[in-house]
């Protein structure tokens, strides 16, 4: 019974040096990269640390894709370095994640690192390698900066503006009115957070998308 109170305390232990990491890598680069520490160990309220918040998600949200694939394998890479992923609202991301082993060998934690490439396009010319993602990287799981719902209707928001041949910041407010029209018939807006997630998308306000649906 000691031992296991100890091993819990030596968890905890980690987990609270790996805060002072998150806390310090982000504020070093404000709006540009979020640092996010996964207390592994809560896979349903994972978040412990989330510093220059750029996907929306809060401290107590659940562990992406990639956290619950090293939560069931001790054997999954302790590092993924520079793999392409994207924010809830379509930027362009850079990740890296860090797995954390106890001296056990399980993963306790995971301190991921999400860059906004989408800051550096008016240089990537000069950034190439800054922005530049590893096509080698080992196979992991698709990951999900916000839940699979917002995920689904970001493809349908996305669907709707390629009939139109163009990105959903730059439909027409005619355009974009009759696509937020066509997403309430189709019962999006009963998914939770559904008018935040389309007015992100849009480069709209909430109460605007909620009067384009009048």
């Amino acid at each position: 019974m000691g031992d296991t109170q100890d091993d819990g305390g030596a968890d905890e232990h980690l987990v609270r040096e790996a805060e002072k990491i998150a806390v310090a890598l982000g504020r070093m680069f404000p709006g540009l990269c979020e640092v996010v520490l996964h207390d592994l160990r809560d896979p349903q309220h994972a978040i412990r640390v989330i510093e220059n918040n750029l996907s929306g998600r809060e401290v107590g949200d659940s562990a992406t894709e990639l956290g619950l694939a090293r939560i069931a394998d001790p054997d999954y890479p302790g590092v993924l370095q520079n793999y392409p992923n994207r924010f809830p609202d379509g930027r362009p991301v850079k990740s890296t994640s860090i797995g954390i082993k106890n001296a056990a060998g399980r993963y306790v934690a995971a301190l991921c690192l999400n860059l906004d490439v989408s800051v550096l396009s008016p240089v990537t010319l000069a950034l190439s390698q800054l922005v530049a993602t590893d096509t080698d990287h080992p196979a992991q799981p698709p990951e999900t900066l916000r839940d699979r719902n917002a995920r689904e209707l970001r493809r349908a928001v996305e669907a709707l503006s390629a009939e139109r041949a163009a990105t959903p910041r730059s439909l027409s407010r005619a355009d974009k009115r009759a696509l937020v029209r066509r997403l309430h018939q189709d019962g999006w807006f009963d998914q939770r957070d559904a008018a935040q997630t389309i007015a992100d998308l849009l480069g709209v306000s909430r109460a605007t998308v909620y009067n384009y649906t009048r």
